[in-house]
């Protein structure tokens, strides 16, 4: 298999066949908790994607020397290394996202999606397929939290990126509440494994 097509495959997995929300059902507290506007969405879903590439990439260089009884706790230390520098930089440069977000930033150590992918994947290959995989997964999990965020804004508080829609009236203002998070995200999830379903189904009866 050439590398562009690998490539391919890492992407079409991280983003649709094995999103990690809308698929795996992982990353479901800040998922939900995160994604009242599509800019918190993109806040989150960027962060969690820088932390997968760096801890993805320095797990993969130290995988021969982590030694195996406490890679958990190593796995930790260097996804919480990478989690501060995310934190000190949103409340640098991006005050607004940083407040909005709050303590989901630090809580990004203990997403299961990077722990996951950490053990799964990068303390088991190369660094450049676990670049790939840590990027096509962070892309995945922006991916999911931008369309919940969207739909919930939308409808939710009539804005979008803050500008008001619909002469800024919300059409279903419950959207923006807990229970709408809920009601999105399980119509988001059902769509995705019916569309996912019907794919591989398709793809076995070609085959046959």
């Amino acid at each position: 298999m050439s590398d562009k097509m690998r490539i391919r495959d890492f992407f079409k997995s991280g983003v649709i066949t094995d999103n990690p929300v809308l698929i795996q059902l992982l990353g479901m507290c800040p998922t939900l908790a995160t994604t009242t506007t599509l800019i918190n969405g993109i806040g989150m879903g960027l962060s969690a994607t820088f932390v997968l590439i760096c801890s993805n990439l320095l797990i993969s260089l130290l995988r021969k020397i982590i030694p195996q009884k406490i890679r958990i706790a190593a796995y930790i230390v260097i996804i919480a290394g990478f989690v501060t520098l995310v934190d000190m930089l949103l409340e640098a440069y991006f005050n607004s996202i940083y407040n909005a977000l709050g303590v989901f930033i630090p809580l990004i150590v203990v997403n299961c999606i990077i722990l996951a992918r950490a053990e799964s994947f990068a303390s088991k290959n190369k660094v450049l397929p676990s670049f790939f995989d840590g990027l096509s997964m962070g892309l995945g999990f922006t991916f999911a939290l931008c369309i919940l965020g969207a739909i919930r804004e939308i409808l939710g508080s009539g804005t979008i990126l803050g500008f008001a829609l619909f002469g800024g009236v919300a059409p279903l203002s419950i959207m923006a509440q807990p229970a709408g998070g809920f009601l999105t995200l399980g119509f988001l999830i059902a769509a995705a494994q019916f569309m996912v379903e019907r794919k591989r189904g398709g793809a076995e009866d070609a085959d046959n």
